[in-house]
């Protein structure tokens, strides 16, 4: 999407601080498995959105419980809690803050295990109204991808050949409702 599109997709848009609605928004990844694709979720998420007068202005900070993954297998989702992945009982949280954007590109520090290393974000905004309420809403979707090695998550199993049995590039995807604080 062009920065022109953005700016028209922000019609409406105001200064403000907006917090993220965690039952209107997702927050999903994507990893491989031999040779198909799990996918997961993040059940619990909590973050805010403050815009200024430029769409540029806009900042972004998100906290992610670690605890809360969902791959809709209990086994799995344990595995993914333990020391060989997110190690929760010592970095229960993942956390997001944005250092820059441009309209399409949030840039911003991703920390995962205690280790924060940059990461960018292309970001698609997908407007503004009012819900039923008459509260003012802000939708987004993001995505990147990542190394897992990069933050620590290193565990794998060594199969036949040259073959792992988990890849080490994690799509993470975020779609975003989130509400204008009222002053």
């Amino acid at each position: 999407m062009s920065i022109d599109t953005a700016i028209q997709n922000t019609t409406g848009l105001v200064a403000g601080t907006w917090t993220i609605d965690p039952s209107h928004s997702e927050v999903g990844f994507t990893v491989r498995h031999l040779m198909t694709k799990v996918r997961g979720q993040f059940d619990k998420f909590e973050g805010k959105v403050t815009t200024g007068e430029q769409l540029t202005d806009t900042r972004a900070e998100a906290v992610i419980d670690l605890n809360s993954v969902d791959t809709r297998d209990a086994q799995r989702d344990g595995h993914l809690r333990s020391g060989d992945f997110f190690d929760v009982e010592k970095f229960g949280q993942m956390t997001f803050s944005t250092r820059s954007f441009d309209g399409e590109t949030a840039t911003g520090d991703l920390t995962i295990k205690g280790v924060t290393r940059p990461v960018e974000l292309d970001v698609e905004f997908l407007g503004i109204d009012k819900d039923a309420y008459g509260n003012t809403r802000i939708g987004f979707e993001a995505g990147t991808q990542i190394n897992r090695k990069d933050w620590g998550v290193d565990f794998n199993i060594p199969l036949d050949g040259s073959k792992v049995l988990i890849g080490e590039k994690v799509t993470i995807t975020l779609s975003v409702q989130a509400v204008l604080d009222q002053a």
